[in-house]
């Protein structure tokens, strides 16, 4: 199926050619490689996944603003991004899809949710645009594109999982009950966690996934104290606080829960209790890193009023690896340049920003980008084989700290 911009740029040559068969003008250049790479993002804005959607967007927009400071791709600065809200509604999400491709977009950032990319995925490759989500971490997701323009920088669960098993083990505990949101991401990260717990001798005495769409959690935090485990998982978002907080109501240790990237919040604790925020003292969890410290500040300088950081380095690195696979291709046209993407992650010259890489790339040099996020190395089904995670916790205050950083190799 053709995309929507070689559509468009066949009709545009036609009126180029009559407009020098009228002057005798020069056009300057032609075909797609004279118009610039244009993004666009499906991410949340909206919905109960909203707090996603400011770190990616953010960052998103700042990998922009860096590629455009360096000159833009094949020398031509970037348009803004055109923007689609997810709000974690599969139809919606359709819908921004589809408009996107529709105004040509190149490259689509996100959904943010593995279940929103379920929704757009056929939509977008299938118009031969290429999809980079920074914060899908679904098992399988990325064999499920058979098109080859889906990719994703943020790790599967199958390699998280393993993480908090052992950080969980290391913590000297050996029973624990696991409860997970019932969708995709839930369930996958659940299983990978509960078998890499298991084969580290560690019993699971409850695993059970529940509606995140309830009102009402008080069923679920019952199991969980009845199940008496030395500690416990919440694969949840932001409805995790209200099992967090039943819990502690009801006697269990802040120190004896572990949250994974969902629960990553910088503000959880003023969520758990605004007028005691030093009671989540204790808990921990593991995500994808959001990336390094240099990474950081430079981001909440760009954006002074980011609290949540979950996913933006993964974002960041989306957008600039696909710019480099078209300095790579010396295209912009998906088409051309998806083949290089898996290229410019690996077996080359390491770099770490747009410019030295592209510098690089202009003498002839094969690149290996190194993300913020991680080392990045992708497969040539979208997925990261290597991947760094990070161990984070808060203290008497409520104050949220990263406390170590793992990086994992398939």
């Amino acid at each position: 199926m053709p995309s929507k911009k070689a559509l468009s740029l066949t009709a545009t040559a036609a009126a180029i050619a009559l407009g020098l068969t009228a002057c005798g003008g020069d056009t300057g250049g032609g075909g797609g490689e004279g118009e610039p790479l244009q993004y666009g993002y499906i991410l949340p804005e909206t919905g109960d996944l909203s707090h996603l959607g400011p770190p990616q967007i953010s960052a998103a927009q700042y990998a922009l603003s860096e590629i455009n400071t360096a000159g833009g791709v094949l020398e031509t600065e970037l348009p803004d991004f055109l923007a689609g809200d997810e709000a974690n509604d599969a139809a919606q999400a359709n819908d921004a899809a589809n408009r996107l491709v529709d105004q040509d977009a190149d490259i689509i950032i996100g959904a943010a949710a593995s279940g929103m990319t379920q929704a757009v995925m056929d939509t977008v490759t299938g118009a031969e645009v290429v999809q980079c989500s920074g914060s899908n971490t679904a098992p399988g997701l990325a064999e499920e594109d058979e098109s080859g323009y889906y990719w994703r920088t943020a790790p599967s669960d199958n390699m998280q999982g393993p993480v908090l098993a052992e950080k969980i083990a290391g913590d000297g505990h050996q029973s624990v009950a696991i409860t997970y949101r019932a969708d995709d991401y839930g369930e996958g990260l659940a299983n990978a966690a509960a078998t890499a717990l298991e084969e580290n001798g560690i019993e699971v005495v409850y695993q059970e996934g529940y509606d995140p769409n309830s009102s009402n959690f008080d069923s679920v935090v019952g199991e969980i104290s009845g199940a008496e485990a030395d500690a416990v998982v919440l694969v949840s978002f932001e409805e995790g606080v209200q099992i967090i907080t039943g819990l502690i109501e009801g006697g269990v240790e802040a120190a004896q829960m572990y949250g994974t990237d969902g629960l990553n919040d910088e503000t959880l604790a003023e969520k758990v209790d605004a007028e005691n925020p030093g009671a989540i003292e204790g808990f921990q969890g593991t995500a994808p890193d959001t990336g390094d410290e240099g990474f950081v500040g430079d981001l909440t300088a760009f954006d002074e009023d980011l609290e949540v950081l979950q996913f933006a380095g993964q974002v960041f690195d989306c957008t600039i690896i696909t710019a480099l696979a078209a300095e790579q291709a010396g295209s912009t046209e998906p088409s051309e340049f998806v083949n290089e993407i898996e290229a410019v992650s690996k077996d080359g010259t390491e770099c770490s920003t747009f410019a030295e890489c592209r510098d690089l790339i202009a003498e002839g040099e094969d690149i290996d980008y190194q993300g913020v996020s991680g080392p990045i190395d992708f497969n040539s089904e979208g997925d990261v084989t290597s991947a760094t995670f990070q161990i984070y916790g808060y203290d008497a205050e409520g104050v949220h700290s990263k406390q170590d950083a793992i990086t994992v190799t398939e």
